[in-house]
């Protein structure tokens, strides 16, 4: 969860509440979901929340999420923009890795000691989340009076020029150093440059953004010392690098909202690409739509239709009434039969269309603004009730499926593992020498995760096997033998299914020793059968993982549901593994005999 420092007689002074004390200010920070986990040295708060709410990372969000929970503030809020004066030119030579950028102006910035410390430290705090430690997206601050920019022409204005260059093309005074350097040579002897070299490691031509005077910037690593940002600067030039132009565009809204609550004028700039020109800032506001009884049944509370805009309004938020329900219904469900019932049912069922300011990120759906309008509301100020059914708690018959299956593998004499769900392609398909797609147990469409927080984990895994081999791989230094055994998630594509994701709770165990055999695994696969009660059978088949021959499908109760063998050679090499190893693996459910 992020941590944030917060000055608290800054945030008095932003939310114009001079006269609460520390414990009132952590009182109603926690009814905001900010809790106080306690204080620096220099006698900061330190205050964690939900990583949704990345607007919340300075002093001045927490601030106005304050403001609007005090009712000063109401509704949304869109800061004001100049038209553009400046330009960024984007050269064709931009490294394909890093295409995107985007930017603002942002004039009479009042920054003192600790506006700076708390601009940086938003500057960081976005780095490590929405920037995923710069590789998605960074961010430079620079002075713009040490700016020269290149004149537009006859149309005036100035322009400045992002481009990619080789290592060793050109050389700048980077931060923190007092002498000048090539880009590569930051890379090897700037400790920031070292930090972050891995950021752009496979680049082929680094990233670079010149003013008329030169090379002033080198992101995603390190701004240059010329343009350097101190406490007398008033005007500034903010530019984002990134692999996705949202994410660069969102992390820029937020830095501009922080420093308009420094009482900065902001101003646009023109991003001109090869294929066309955009202005930025973009501060869209979007709207969601979510029906009255969603919001009463979530929170369990009666509200008219005033009261409810009014706490929409108490959360930033701007909302209409409105009838048209098809966009609830539609995000609330993937279902269409569902969408279609909801749609006859609630045809005059009243909704609400929202606005939703640029800063704020982290509404992706209906359920996200029946939040903001509970925590408006004050959760503190629901009354529990009982539910209208009532219900005697018991396990689910997966569950104890599970439970019995995981006794009886300990019986047998397997050490019970849980590992990640989560995998990378590597490990869960080339190492095991299986293809993606392919029809062999493990084999299916990779779940692929759309924005991996680590290059290990990119996927759900298709099966649990690999996960044990890295176990195994992990433990050469233990002594032998090692049973092991997992229950766990596997997951593949199936266009059938309502999420396309088809999942199942998978069997897998493994034995590593000098005499690990076939007919130790079918020995261990059958006494687990006979445990429950079930025909198992081991007709001959053929698995990339497994040495041909020595390999078996596990058919029980007549279905192919599994597969039982000796690990194949090279994938023992691959794993640095020297000695045998005997595995199987198959679907729980199949151990129910249904």
């Amino acid at each position: 969860m992020p941590v944030v420092d917060v000055d608290p007689d800054e945030l008095r002074r932003l939310t114009g509440k001079e006269d609460k004390s520390d414990d009132q200010l952590k009182q109603d920070l926690f009814g905001l979901g900010l809790e106080y986990e306690g204080e620096t040295e220099e006698g900061l708060m330190q205050l964690e929340f939900g990583p949704d709410r990345l607007d919340r990372l300075s002093v001045e969000g927490v601030a106005r999420s304050l403001r609007y929970h005090y009712g000063d503030d109401r509704g949304v809020y869109v800061p004001k923009t100049n038209d553009p004066d400046w330009t960024i030119k984007v050269d064709e030579s931009v490294p394909d890795e890093r295409p995107y950028v985007t930017g603002a102006v942002v004039r009479g910035a009042n920054l003192s000691e600790e506006g700076l410390e708390s601009i940086i430290q938003l500057q960081e705090k976005l780095h490590a989340t929405m920037g995923r430690k710069r590789v998605k997206g960074a961010i430079g601050i620079h002075d713009l009076t040490m700016l020269k920019g290149e004149m537009l022409g006859e149309e005036g204005g100035n322009s400045i020029t992002y481009k990619g260059i080789s290592p060793d093309e050109d050389s700048f005074v980077a931060l923190d150093s007092d002498r000048e350097l090539t880009p590569g040579q930051v890379l090897d002897d700037h400790p920031t440059g070292r930090k972050y070299a891995d950021v752009v490691a496979d680049y082929e031509r680094l990233p670079a953004i010149y003013d008329e005077l030169g090379l002033f910037s080198f992101p995603p690593v390190i701004n240059g010392r010329r343009t350097e940002v101190s406490t007398d600067s008033r005007d500034l030039f903010v530019e984002l690098t990134g692999t996705d132009q949202w994410t660069i565009d969102h992390m820029c809204n937020i830095i501009c909202y922080a420093l308009d609550a420094r009482g900065a004028t902001l101003e646009q700039v023109e991003v001109e690409y090869p294929d066309g020109t955009t202005v930025k800032p973009d501060f869209e506001v979007r709207t969601k739509t979510v029906t009255h009884e969603r919001i009463e049944t979530m929170l369990g509370i009666d509200l008219d239709e005033h009261e409810t805009i009014d706490l929409f309004e108490r959360s930033g938020l701007d909302a209409e009434s409105v009838s048209d329900v098809d966009e609830v219904d539609a995000e609330a469900t993937s279902d269409v039969a569902e969408v279609d019932a909801a749609l006859d049912d609630e045809a005059d069922e009243p909704a609400y269309e929202v606005s939703i300011p640029p800063y704020r990120v982290d509404v992706l759906h209906p359920v996200d603004l029946v939040d903001d309008v509970g925590r408006a509301y004050g959760f503190n100020d629901l009354v529990p009730r009982y539910p209208d059914v009532g219900t005697v708690g018991g396990r689910h018959e997966r569950s104890q499926l599970e439970d019995a299956a995981r006794r009886s593998l300990v019986g047998l004499g397997f050490e019970d593992l849980l590992n990640f769900h989560m995998i990378s392609a590597e490990e869960n398909y080339d190492r095991m020498g299986v293809e993606a797609g392919s029809d062999v147990v493990g084999g299916g469409e990779p779940v692929d995760i759309t924005e991996p927080y680590s290059e290990d984990y990119t996927q759900l895994r298709s099966w649990a096997l690999p996960s044990l081999m890295m176990v195994l791989e992990n433990n050469t230094h233990r002594a032998y033998p090692q049973d092991l055994a997992e229950i766990g998630l596997a997951a593949e594509r199936d266009e059938s299914e309502n999420t396309n994701v088809a999942e199942h709770r998978s069997v897998a165990g493994v034995l590593a020793r000098h005499d690990a055999t076939y007919e130790d695994a079918k020995g261990r696969l059958q006494a687990l059968c006979r445990d429950f009660d079930v025909e198992l059978t081991t007709p001959a088949t053929e698995h990339p993982s497994f040495i041909p021959g020595r390999v078996a499908s596990v058919v029980v109760e007549g279905e192919a549901v599994g597969v039982v063998g000796e690990i194949h050679p090279k994938v023992l090499v691959e794993h640095d593994l020297e000695l045998p190893v005997a595995a199987f693996e198959f679907r729980l459910d199949a151990l129910a005999g249904e």
